[in-house]
């Protein structure tokens, strides 16, 4: 991807304010392919990146500040993401016995079955997204972007 094309501009970028484009690019062109892959689902990526969350506690509950905590992309809405999930039957929320002013939620088998549904067509995009890389050069990029 050459961002001076992308971007629509012949004037030389400066290194640094190219890279941060460069990586604003690369962010928006992956979230949008999985956005497209979700969309037939029904289900948005932050809706998607929840359910991942909540597989992960392994039938434990999770609160909402947790949930926002291990979310890729911060936001203040998590409680509308889980209410939508709750709708679609996807996770259930419950106040906790011990401490009425917390809440947990827990997805169901619904959302675990959706989950492992798409799982297998999920990791081909992903597959296909990341296809020019060698193994070698995704992870030196790794290693690069750990730095930040």
């Amino acid at each position: 991807m050459n961002v001076e094309q992308v971007i629509k501009t012949s004037i030389e970028i400066p290194l640094k304010k190219r890279t941060l484009i460069h990586l604003s690019l690369v962010y928006n062109k992956v979230n949008e392919q999985i956005s497209c892959f979700l969309k037939p689902f029904e289900i948005s990526l932050q809706q998607f990146n929840v359910l991942r969350i909540l597989r992960g506690q392994k039938g434990k509950p999770a609160n909402l500040s947790t949930i926002n905590e291990r979310m890729v992309t911060k936001m203040s809405n998590t409680t509308r993401l889980v209410d939508k999930l709750i709708k679609k039957g996807y996770v259930i929320r419950s106040i906790c016995e011990h401490n009425r002013r917390k809440v947990e939620i827990k997805i169901t088998d619904e959302g675990l079955n959706f989950l492992n549904d798409i799982d297998g067509m999920l990791f081909e995009k992903e597959e296909q997204i990341l296809d020019n890389f060698t193994k070698s050069e995704l992870e030196q990029l790794n290693r690069l972007l750990d730095k930040f």
